[in-house]
């Protein structure tokens, strides 16, 4: 969520395109890899199923992040490390009981 908040300020300060501009590490990830990350971070111990006979959709999962890093701007925060924080920011509202 950081990243994404600094790269508008970045954008605002710094680009008067009208091409989209993507925000990402630059990082191929599979939805399977993905998954296990977010069971990781929620200590979830149960099996993930996969339904085998849906399409799967695109065929990599890979923003360019080309023009952002052109522009000078650079992800500080990997994937994992930003889903266990908004993980927290989640469990920390939802125990206030405003999820």
């Amino acid at each position: 969520m950081d990243d994404l908040a600094n790269l508008c300020v970045f954008l605002m300060n710094n680009y008067s395109g009208d091409e989209t501009v993507n925000a990402g590490t630059g990082k191929e990830l599979s939805i399977r890899e993905l998954a296990e990350i977010v069971a990781s971070v929620v200590d979830y111990t149960g099996e993930i199923l996969w339904d085998t006979t849906k399409p799967n959709g695109t065929p990599r999962k890979l923003l360019d992040v080309s023009k952002a890093k052109k522009l000078g701007w650079r992800y500080n925060t990997e994937l994992e490390d930003g889903i266990r924080l908004a993980y927290q920011d989640f469990l920390a509202h939802a125990l206030r009981g405003k999820a």
